[in-house]
């Protein structure tokens, strides 16, 4: 709210100028009577009116500018977000060892879809589908898609902001020398 000091003061300013300018032509309409004032005042009043509403003009060309910016900034989050998210799914998918088949039966089963729906896009059978969601659910840890998608939820909040490190991958046995 403190920055928004300028910006409501700007749009009062805005508002008087722009009351100056009409009130002034519809006085003029109507033909209300009002006290002469001199031209020099009268030329300095319309100046500055004339400059509030510059002013307004700035301050508004300002505002845009900075919210196109931080939307920028927010979809960027939104696409980094998104991008660690899958890289997520398949640090995870490679951590427990899934098939392809799998891999692709648990990204549907995180995306909603229904055993039926998963069978019919991969041209299987659901009882096919319920027995890799099984394997993933038991090489994952978990008993169900709640406690799945949870394990991904629970990753992206972590308060560091850093997805956990890859287990390193197994070494291959040296091979003895000579």
């Amino acid at each position: 709210m403190k920055r928004a000091g300028p910006y409501i003061a700007t749009l009062v300013i805005q508002a008087l100028c722009a009351f100056f300018f009409v009130s002034d032509i519809l006085s003029s309409l109507v033909g209300f009577r009002t006290t002469p004032i001199s031209w020099e005042m009268r030329e300095a009043l319309e100046i500055g009116a004339a400059f509030g509403l510059i002013l307004g003009v700035v301050v508004g060309g300002l505002m845009l500018r900075r919210a196109l910016r931080d939307r920028h900034k927010a979809e960027e989050r939104l696409r980094r977000a998104s991008g660690a998210f899958a890289d997520l799914l398949a640090e995870r998918f490679e951590e427990w060892g899934l098939t392809p088949s799998e891999k692709d039966v648990a990204l549907f089963a995180i995306k909603g879809l229904s055993t039926a729906e998963i069978a019919q896009l991969r041209s299987t059978s659901e009882g096919t589908v319920k027995a890799q969601t099984n394997a993933i659910y038991r090489k994952a840890g978990v008993t169900g898609r709640p406690q799945l998608l949870s394990l991904f939820i629970e990753d992206l909040m972590r308060d560091n902001g850093r997805i956990r490190p890859m287990p390193a991958p197994a070494a291959a046995d040296p091979v003895p020398a000579k």
